[in-house]
């Protein structure tokens, strides 16, 4: 079995992605320094953040329809040179020394716009540059590149922002986007386009392909559910690492041990084929809840250290399985359109979370909100288990190779070939 950085697309593609996302990384914290700097309000913030998120969220189903349409090189490579000319415009207005809010927050929601047609072509991406069983691998690169990134993003920001300013890191992540666009002129996609028709039809189309796969839907709601319990997490952990475990070294070292458990999932993902893909990965996901509920009831710093590595560990083995079994299972047609839906659920759970988590804790105190999201969160993970198609993901062409007929019906469209290989093979192969 040959490598996928062996494929000169996949190598172009790798390279792109790999310096695009480590030019968005150091992003979240340059902005957040550079907005309060500039206006001193949490407001200001949150309306920044917002008008990059609001029209991502809306316009994810719409993003879903043109990267089945159109070819996902020439989506993502238009979107990679908006993004690339908003972030400029950004780091130029703070550089000037006068930044206008209105421009900035503008300029993030254009950010947002172009991004909501991007997120769709990822799996289409890969799906259309690596084939078989090397997309296992090619996913787990991808994923452990992000998550280097998550590492070292933040820390970069700060170099950057105590350095040279702000407006740099907004220039940086611009110049990355332009290089990626340039990588990505290179790159053969294989694509089979979606049937023209009506939009809502279209969509109905992406929806009716989600529906109809027990295992597909069952698991969203599962990973929705990880994301709303994430963002409880997120709202009231610093707090509590704050003031009931030790100070704000406690909440720092559960941060850094995330993003190493994140990148160790990752790394685990690419090596090693479970005969349940989905089943173990969710189950995986379930870990959360240990962090959730070391945190309500203020165990011991050690303890919630550990558990909250574990859990990202758990995640961080599951985007590269998930990436790959969704390649793999669905149409090349209409893969765009399922994968928007993806996103487009696991985002707008977050904004929940934020927003419930706070008002739960004035109420009850912040024990309650936590132990309640454990339970949901533990729930329905494991409780995909119960699901027979989540079961069956990834043993189903083993039956059909022994002369059982396949459980699962093979999509057409060249996405559902070679799925024992990918499974079946051993590590280190």
């Amino acid at each position: 079995m040959t490598h996928p950085l062996r494929l000169p697309d996949f190598r172009l593609l790798f390279l792109g992605r790999t310096i695009s996302t480590l030019g968005d990384a150091i992003v979240p914290a340059a902005l957040a320094i550079a907005i309060t700097r500039a206006t001193g309000s949490s407001g200001a913030l949150a309306l920044v953040l917002g008008c990059a998120m609001v029209p991502r969220l809306l316009l994810l189903p719409l993003g879903g329809v043109v990267g089945d349409r159109f070819n996902p090189r020439a989506v993502a490579l238009t979107t990679d040179l908006v993004r690339a000319a908003a972030q400029l415009f950004v780091g130029l207005e703070l550089i000037g020394g006068e930044p206008g809010l209105a421009h900035i927050a503008v300029a993030e929601a254009v950010g947002g716009i172009a991004s909501a047609f991007a997120l769709p072509t990822a799996s289409p991406l890969v799906a259309g540059t690596v084939e078989g069983a090397l997309r296992m691998r090619a996913n787990a690169l991808l994923a452990s590149v992000s998550n280097v990134a998550r590492l070292g993003g933040p820390a970069l920001a700060g170099v950057l922002v105590y350095s040279v300013g702000a407006g740099w890191a907004f220039v940086l992540n611009g110049a990355s986007f332009v290089v990626s666009a340039a990588l990505l002129t290179g790159v053969t996609v294989r694509h089979t386009p979606a049937e023209r028709r009506p939009l809502f039809a279209e969509l109905a189309e992406g929806w009716g392909e989600l529906r109809s796969r027990s295992w597909y839907w069952s698991s969203l709601i599962a990973h929705g559910t990880w994301n709303g319990a994430a963002a409880v997490l997120l709202t009231l952990g610093p707090l509590i690492a704050t003031r009931d475990l030790g100070g704000d070294a406690v909440w720092i070292a559960m941060t850094q041990a995330g993003a190493i458990g994140l990148l160790a999932g990752s790394l685990l993902a690419g090596k090693v084929r479970p005969a349940r893909p989905v089943l173990l990965a969710n189950l995986g996901l379930a870990l959360y809840a240990l962090p959730l509920a070391a945190l309500a009831v203020a165990a011991p710093a050690p303890v919630t250290v550990t558990a909250y590595a574990l859990a990202m560990a758990g995640l961080g083995f599951l985007n590269p399985v998930w990436q790959t079994v969704v390649q793999q299972e669905f149409p090349a047609h209409v893969l765009a359109r399922v994968t928007s839906y993806d996103w487009l659920l696991s985002l707008a759970a977050a904004p929940l979370g934020y927003t419930l988590a706070p008002l739960a804790a004035d109420a009850w105190g912040s024990g309650i909100p936590l132990l309640v999201a454990a339970a949901l969160v533990a729930l329905a993970c494991a409780g995909t288990a119960a699901v027979p198609g989540v079961r069956r993901i990834g043993r189903s062409t083993a039956k059909a190779t022994t002369g059982a007929p396949s459980a699962v019906p093979t999509p057409t469209g060249g996405a559902g070939r070679d799925r024992e290989s990918e499974w079946a093979a051993r590590p280190g192969e």
